[in-house]
């Protein structure tokens, strides 16, 4: 048996298959950090000494041998090993309350609520509320061990994604792609392969918007290989391989992604544990689908089923309505339907302004610039004063 964790991580490795490359991606690390690590020249942080245990298998393994192997730590690197060992509180003096059921209970129905204001209005209103919220219950995760730090653990993992997410509508791709990260390593750590392979899905919702379709591709195809994620998950890393294939213009290869998604979606239980991950539209696929649909150059045929797609998302979903709904409005006005296309955008307007969304105006944009080449067409000058109003706003 090898003795240092690099020569450990080693004999798994290769005991896996993987090579050092294939590794570091599915762990989302670079190769030559990675390459450090097995050489013995730079110690594993308990997050990396984690994910790799997890990706090769080897139950505790070398989380055990970075616990036990490595230099002294300085406080501030206790701290983080507490945080991602869930090993409890190391800070020394100060340590709160356990928090009991109440507590975490509160915790969670502040951010339900956030969540429900984020799905109306600008994430600028939710943003540093959402902070403030993961750093108390991040900070209450460092400090208690067992089950309760567990779960703390996990919402504060939940609360990262959702800030990355509302980081990327606020057009702060760095922070969202940070958040999005933070949120992986939290739940590795605490044992959720949902929210670790869901973070692959969000980075790849970054990828899509800016139209690289083999990084949305790829990202999308990790969030299904790395881990054990429920099915919802992976219908829904599914559907966003699917949208990349159709921003790469390849039919087959999106339809059979939107397929297994479909297949995958039907399995997924009743009730779904707390928090739910993704869309809260009914419908997530379709309304993707015609999303897809779109890119594929199939104008009249996305048009149709988000036109059907919209009808039932709720009016307070006013982040999905104006998603969607400028796409429904590009579609019909790519296809021809001028006039279509300029009265669902009049229709669409007022979600568009209150969720205050950099996505939704990358959109936006491109619809203004279709609807240019008909700057004469009576309804087009009458929508044109609100577009122009709605992509001055920052």
């Amino acid at each position: 048996m090898a003795g240092t964790f690099g020569e450990l991580l080693r004999e798994h490795r290769v005991a896996a298959g993987l090579s050092m490359g294939q590794l570091a991606k599915l762990i989302h690390y670079s190769k030559g950090y990675l390459s450090k690590i097995e050489n013995d020249l730079k110690p594993p942080t308990p997050t990396v000494a984690r994910l790799c245990d997890g990706v090769l298998d080897v139950g505790g393994r070398l989380v055990e041998a970075a616990a036990r192997g490595g230099p002294a730590l300085g406080r501030r690197q206790v701290l983080v090993a507490g945080t991602m060992l869930g090993v409890g509180a190391l800070a020394g003096s100060g340590t709160r309350a356990v928090p009991d059921e109440h507590v975490i209970a509160g915790m969670r129905t502040s951010f339900e609520q956030l969540r429900e204001l984020g799905l109306q209005t600008s994430p600028a209103v939710v943003l540093e509320p959402l902070k403030a919220l993961h750093h108390t219950v991040h900070a209450l995760a460092r400090e208690n061990a067992g089950p309760v730090g567990t779960r703390l653990l996990l919402l504060a993992a939940r609360i990262a994604e959702y800030t990355g997410w509302m980081s990327q509508e606020a057009g702060d791709e760095q922070n969202a792609v940070w958040w999005t990260r933070q949120a992986s390593e939290l739940s590795r750590a605490a044992g959720d392969p949902d929210i670790a392979s869901y973070a692959f899905v969000r980075e790849a919702g970054v990828a899509l918007y800016r139209r690289d379709a083999a990084a949305t591709i790829g990202l999308a195809q990790q969030a299904q290989w790395i881990g054990s994620a429920g099915p919802r998950v992976l219908a829904l890393a599914a559907r966003r391989e699917a949208q990349g294939h159709a921003l790469a213009g390849d039919r087959y290869a999106a339809e059979s992604a939107f397929d297994r998604a479909a297949r995958l979606m039907a399995s997924v239980p009743q009730e779904s544990p707390y928090p739910a991950l993704g869309s809260s539209a009914a419908d997530p696929l379709e309304l993707a689908r015609g999303w897809a649909l779109s890119d594929l150059g199939l104008n009249a045929e996305a048009a149709a089923v988000l036109d059907r797609q919209l009808a039932s998302v709720p009016a307070a979903s006013r982040r999905t309505r104006a998603r969607f709904g400028v796409r429904r409005s590009l579609a019909h006005a790519l296809s021809g339907e001028v006039d279509r296309g300029c009265r669902t955008l009049a229709d669409t307007f007022g979600d568009v302004a209150h969720v205050d969304s950099a996505t939704v105006r990358t959109d936006l944009r491109q619809l203004a610039r279709t609807l240019g080449r008909w700057h004469n067409h009576g309804a087009v000058r009458e929508v044109y004063p609100d577009l122009k109003r709605l992509l001055a706003h920052r």
